[in-house]
């Protein structure tokens, strides 16, 4: 049996009273938080596999609305049921097979068109977490209207050297103790990188930290993480101000 990836217990997790509200755009549901001011940019959220209503993803929303951008999380799993900590471990790679991270194409465009018509957005990038940077990857390989992304410990897919031409910006946090993810993994990552991306990217590894560290509540952070978990943050939100 494999072990539960997430270090962390989203069993015991505080409660989050959320700043923005629930739409409906199209077939799809989404958390929208925006700024106290007017803005043209905005950064969609893609969830782990804990899904949309997650409250951990909604900090993260509220979070990046609070720098200045129209933030959304929109439901990429459509209305269908969301891993839970109490689902199985074994029953995992099954729920992945309709859970697909490569298949959200046509979720992305869906929230892209709102953004822009609903919104004003003109400048659009992506953060996602987990399921989420694995999303991210491969969005940032395929739609060109998302001008940077950041995908935070998102299993990497090794497939061809595709997997390898980033169209904009795109910045991988990883976690060095991340049992999904071996170091191995990521060096060849930025060998790779090296050899295909002709855009910026960068890629940062963050001492002593689990699977899912960066996405925690302040008061569900353990001492000795917070450090890296708000440099991880900040480091994001840099890479998002730096091309969105």
């Amino acid at each position: 049996q494999m072990a539960d990836p997430f270090l962390y217990n989203t069993g015991e997790r505080s409660n989050y009273g959320c700043l923005g509200h629930e739409v409906q755009i199209e077939y799809l549901k989404a958390y929208i938080c925006r700024p106290s001011f007017s803005t043209d940019k905005a950064v969609i959220v893609a969830h782990d596999v804990f899904g949309w209503q997650f409250s951990d993803i909604r900090y993260i929303v509220d979070l990046i609305a609070g720098h200045g951008y129209i933030a959304i999380c929109p439901d990429f799993f459509k209305g269908t049921a969301p891993w839970t900590s109490t689902d199985h471990w074994p029953d995992f790679p099954d729920w992945l097979k309709n859970h697909d991270p490569t298949k959200v194409d046509k979720e992305a465009d869906v929230v892209l068109k709102y953004l822009k018509e609903q919104c004003g957005a003109k400048k659009i990038g992506i953060v996602g977490f987990s399921w989420g940077g694995m999303a991210v990857h491969h969005l940032m390989l395929k739609n060109p209207q998302l001008t940077a992304g950041v995908s935070l410990y998102g299993r990497i897919i090794r497939d061809s050297e595709e997997r390898y031409r980033l169209l904009n910006p795109t910045f991988f946090i990883f976690g060095e103790k991340d049992h999904t993810i071996s170091l191995d993994q990521i060096f060849l990552l930025e060998d790779k990188l090296k050899q295909y991306c002709k855009v910026p990217y960068k890629i940062k590894v963050y001492p002593g930290q689990v699977h899912g560290f960066a996405q925690l509540k302040p008061e569900d952070m353990k001492p000795d993480d917070k450090p890296y978990i708000e440099e991880a943050r900040r480091d994001m939100i840099d890479w998002i101000k730096m091309f969105v």
